[in-house]
């Protein structure tokens, strides 16, 4: 690995969090799996040799209990699911190189052998535990059989993970009030022989590992905490019969088999080499980039940064691989301003979308660009509306269509002359923002350089008016209308890894030879075709009536699938805990670490004197010689304001322009470290949350 910046010569190797077999997808999964899509096509835009793999997680209890419960082999249940999941995500124009799972043999080769040499090499070891089990049912219960209270931060937590709260990995043993999930009754915790990995002998090693981590900053950030507290080493075999064995070493036999975050990530490794084994190494060298000094991007939900930041590259460096160059962690997924809830069908689903109509790419668009890669998204139609109509069809669509079809029309292409030099610098320009963009991990960049050259091409064709021209002066009118098609076309290479469908469709259009996934960053200024057919629209607005339509037949579902809930549960007092991507139940969270309430009290006339304003970051910079403190430019509708704030090694600096957030105005003014200040954002907690609104508020409305 390198950090030189992209395209380097070294082959990159691009993945993303492998979806497990057990569910239908929506739109909380394809974010990452459309964003990893995108961050590749946007690596071979610029000329860099990738690959993008994944695979479906075929093990773990999640597969066990959901298969148990529907009768069937767990084998078969999660094969159902692997081969839906391959059918589904071509659909979204989410190209892997190769997508395989868990269970085959390439995978459970390597995981075995990349086990024995931790072994060898005197990381594993084996030691008594307590483990949950459950006397009725006369078993030992791992992760998802066992239900409890998490210990460090008192949500509900499921066997192996904090997933309504603080999100840290447990071990066996460490759930609180634990209860089987086989029959409801409490559990009881019994000693047990299992194998552990000495995550704890890389503390040093991940420290530096993390002091070099590319990728978004909460995983940089995050799992520093961890370390600082004390590395845990890792249980890494489970009570159960689906999974890979554990490899003995000899041929006796082990009724343990691996825990599933062993051999997940090492499907990575598996697919790039399924993907070798199908092209050839000349075409692409899975060693050279797993053992060599390849590039290698990990695309990832925030819930699982702990596994790819800590486990994952400790077992790398223990078994003599290459440790990733970057972790880009995504942000959770909400709808309508609320947490995405599958148990109360408040989720947006890919087949349901696909249903609908719409062209992958508007999501894709939507997905990718509406907030930095790290920073939660919500969905709503309205606002899935909103950007679209604006974006892409006010923008982006209406300026390659408006362009061409002059063009055409007038010209038959391409009128005969060369590109202007004003034209020609705003294209570079858009180049180097794309590049900068894709070295930062800023997906948004990536769409945002796109977009706002075609935002320059409607304002340069208006400004220039060549319908006017034509006959007073057609020299100039060639000339205006020359370089609109050549804008036309440097958008469509630019917003290709966002929108590959729509951008071969422009592609086509321009009649250019070949594939514009073929084409590279200095094809944007290479001539268009002379000539070319008349075009045709390529966005379609999205009406009111229809997202009308889309909101009543969400708020149906959620209204429907509560009610089955409230059925469910009469007279128990049990709660169901499927929800996932982004909504945490705060009733459950422990307060004992939260700062006290104060016992002062405010008026309201004093709070009215506040002066606090919803406002937009514009722009931010860290301020040289300090640690903590950023320079913000907030936009508050009136005017904009200089800002400093303690963000800069809590945020991802170039991910928050366009960020809403709220602003106290009336702050008397402050220099720090020869800055003004005037005015303070508002955040809530040790990692800086920025507060910010909803719905629709204008830039400078008051908060009252």
């Amino acid at each position: 690995m390198s950090h030189e910046d992209f395209p380097t010569d070294r082959q990159a190797v691009v993945t993303c969090g492998l979806p497990y077999a057990n569910g239908d997808l929506h739109i909380g999964h394809l974010r990452g799996y459309i964003g990893a899509d995108a961050f590749t096509r946007a690596l071979e835009t610029l000329g860099q040799k990738t690959a993008y793999v994944s695979g479906s997680d075929m093990h773990g209890t999640p597969v066990a209990v959901n298969a148990e419960q529907e009768g069937v082999d767990p084998e078969d249940f999660a094969l159902e699911w692997h081969e839906q999941y391959e059918e589904t995500f071509p659909k979204f124009d989410v190209d892997f190189d190769n997508y395989g799972h868990t269970h085959d043999e390439t995978n459970t080769e390597l995981t075995q052998d990349i086990v024995r040499t931790l072994d060898e090499e005197g990381y594993i070891y084996e030691k008594e535990i307590q483990v949950a089990y459950d006397p009725q049912a006369d078993q030992h219960l791992p992760d998802r059989y066992v239900e409890g209270t998490c210990p460090y931060c008192g949500a509900k937590a499921r066997g192996d993970e904090c997933d309504e709260g603080c999100q840290r990995h447990l071990e066996p043993g460490e759930v609180e009030d634990p209860k089987s999930t086989i029959t409801g009754n409490p559990a009881e915790y019994r000693e047990r022989s299992h194998k552990f990995f000495a995550v704890s002998e890389f503390a040093d090693y991940l420290t530096e590992f993390l002091d070099g981590l590319e990728g978004t900053s909460n995983a940089r950030n995050q799992p520093r905490q961890w370390i600082e507290d004390g590395l845990q080493d890792w249980c890494i075999t489970r009570d159960m019969d689906w999974g890979i064995e554990y490899p003995t070493g000899d041929d006796s036999e082990t009724d343990l088999v691996l825990y599933v975050w062993v051999d997940a990530p090492i499907e990575y490794i598996a697919s790039t080499k399924q993907y070798t084994e199908r092209v050839g190494a000349d075409e692409y060298d899975w060693e050279q980039v797993w053992t060599g000094d390849g590039e290698i991007v990990h695309v990832i939900g925030r819930d699982i940064i702990q596994h790819h930041t800590i486990f994952w590259p400790a077992m790398l460096e223990g078994a003599g691989y290459t440790a990733p160059r970057a972790v880009a962690a995504t942000g959770f997924i909400t709808i309508n301003g609320k947490g995405l809830s599958t148990s109360r069908n408040r989720a947006i689903w890919a087949k349901e979308y696909l249903d609908e109509g719409f062209h992958p790419d508007l999501l894709r668009y939507y997905l990718t660009t509406t907030g930095g890669l790290q920073q939660d998204v919500d969905f709503s139609w309205d606002a899935f509306q909103e950007k679209v109509n604006g974006e892409l069809v006010g923008t982006v669509g209406n300026f390659w269509y408006r362009s061409l079809l002059f063009a055409q029309r007038n010209y038959d292409g391409t009128p005969d002359t060369d590109v202007s030099g004003e034209v020609e610098a705003r294209i570079e320009d858009a180049i180097d923002e794309f590049r900068e963009a894709v070295n930062e991990y800023s997906l948004r960049g990536v769409g945002q350089a796109a977009a706002r050259l075609a935002q320059f091409g409607n304002e340069y064709i208006q400004r220039n008016e060549p319908w006017k021209l034509t006959d007073d002066d057609p020299d100039r009118a060639a000339q205006v209308i020359r370089d609109c098609v050549q804008l036309a076309k440097a958008v469509g290479v630019l917003l290709y890894p966002i929108a590959p469908g729509k951008a071969r469709a422009l592609w086509n259009q321009l009649g250019e030879n070949g594939d514009v996934a073929d084409a590279h960053v200095e094809d944007a200024l290479d001539a268009p075709p002379q000539t070319f057919d008349e075009p045709g629209e390529l966005f379609e607005k999205i009406e009111d009536d229809r997202v009308q339509e889309l909101n009543e037949a969400l708020e149906t579902r959620i209204e429907e699938a509560a009610s089955d809930d409230e059925a469910t549960t009469e007279g128990s007092d049990e709660t169901e805990s499927d929800d996932t991507a982004g909504e945490q139940s705060t009733s459950m969270t422990d307060t004992d670490d939260l700062e006290p309430l104060t016992e002062d009290r405010i008026s309201f006339e004093d709070f009215q004197e506040l002066d606090i304003r919803v406002g937009q970051i514009e722009s931010a910079e860290g301020i040289d010689g300090a640690d903590d403190l950023a320079r913000l430019d907030v936009n508050i509708g009136f005017e904009t304001r200089q800002v400093v704030a303690g963000i800069k090694r809590l945020h991802d600096l170039d991910e928050l322009p366009g960020t809403r957030c709220v602003l106290l105005a009336n702050m008397e003014p402050a220099e720090l470290f020869g800055v003004e200040s005037n005015g303070m954002i508002l955040a809530a907690g040790e990692e800086a949350d920025l507060l910010t609104t909803h719905d629709d508020a204008e830039l400078g409305e008051k908060i009252r």
